[in-house]
């Protein structure tokens, strides 16, 4: 992995000051251990033992792991124990007050979340913290063709060629772009999904919502993005309609753009399940667009029908 993509999560404010806040919240000065699962850099190991956490484990499969240990020697920090291992193989982990794991990709569930948070269990105390606590799932039709001109740039490729093959593959995908309040119809964010983290996590997600609009409007796609509550009070949200994050927000293109109508229903089914492919995790969304009780269109898409075999 490129060392830009911790330059760029290092960069990110929002996240360092949830993170931070959720720890000093949790974190008993002298007493409290920490495992940091999905460690990286080791930031917010640094944290912990800044706040007062008498010792913290490090854990990562990856070679960030040796530049966490070599950035803590240059800075003096001490009381950490480096675990050059993914989290869910490590046999008899010790057990600690507090678990954290950052693992929260830009759709919240392609790296291994689930099935991380769902195994920490392991590394916790009896009346241990789980940081973090749960999560939302937001979505919302994209009404504007910001996004949408990029997908159509393969028909301007040209040559006499028809490359609509190509353009479908590229629509069966989801982008990570910065999403704008004005690229969303206005109060039509709803919830497709939540988790306990606490709780037992099953790795295959499902959301069915509905929306029914009040004026004209073409959809392009949808935007998704997640809550997430590290402790209570203490949330870290990658909306539109909050502070930027490195996350920005996910986009699920259509095959075609939908006219429609006031009066309409727009139906969006969404299926996830982690692990099995290339990508880590397999999206599918299915959109059905009715008129007064009519089914006018329905499109079929996910990123397993992206890939090229």
């Amino acid at each position: 992995m490129s060392i830009e993509f911790h330059r760029r999560m290092l960069a990110d404010r929002v996240r360092h000051e949830a993170f931070r806040a959720a720890l000093k919240r949790a974190i008993r000065p002298g007493s409290s251990t920490v495992a940091d699962i999905g460690a990286g850099t080791g930031v917010l190991a640094f944290f912990a033992r800044e706040l007062g956490a008498r010792e913290v484990w490090l854990y990562d499969p990856g070679a960030v792991l040796g530049l966490a240990e070599v950035i803590a020697a240059r800075n003096g920090i001490d009381g950490l124990h480096f675990v050059p291992a993914r989290s869910l193989d490590v046999a008899e982990p010790p057990r600690v007050d507090i678990v954290v794991a950052e693992v929260l990709g830009n759709f919240a569930y392609e790296e291994d979340v689930l099935e991380t948070l769902r195994d920490a269990q392991r590394f916790l105390a009896p009346g241990g913290t789980l940081i973090p606590a749960s999560l939302v799932q937001w979505v919302a039709p994209v009404t504007t063709d910001r996004f949408e001109r990029d997908l159509r740039s393969w028909r301007d490729v040209g040559f006499g060629l028809d490359w609509s093959d190509a353009e479908r593959l590229s629509r069966n995908n989801m982008y990570v772009f910065p999403i704008e309040p004005k690229d969303l119809a206005p109060d039509t964010a709803v919830v497709w999904d939540s988790l306990d983290f606490t709780a037992t996590i099953a790795s295959r997600r499902t959301g069915n919502v509905a929306w029914q609009p009040d004026e004209t409007r073409d959809v392009f796609g949808f935007a998704l993005w997640w809550d997430c509550t590290l402790l209570p009070g203490v949330v870290l949200s990658t909306s539109p309609y909050a502070p930027r994050t490195h996350w920005d927000q996910i986009y699920l293109p259509l095959l075609e753009p939908l006219a429609t109508r006031a009066g309409d229903e727009l139906q969006l089914r969404l299926e996830t399940e982690t692990g099995g492919d290339e990508s880590g995790i397999e999206v599918r969304w299915t959109v059905r667009h009715q008129r007064g009780g009519t089914p006018l269109h329905e499109q079929r898409l996910s990123i397993g029908a992206g890939w090229l075999a």
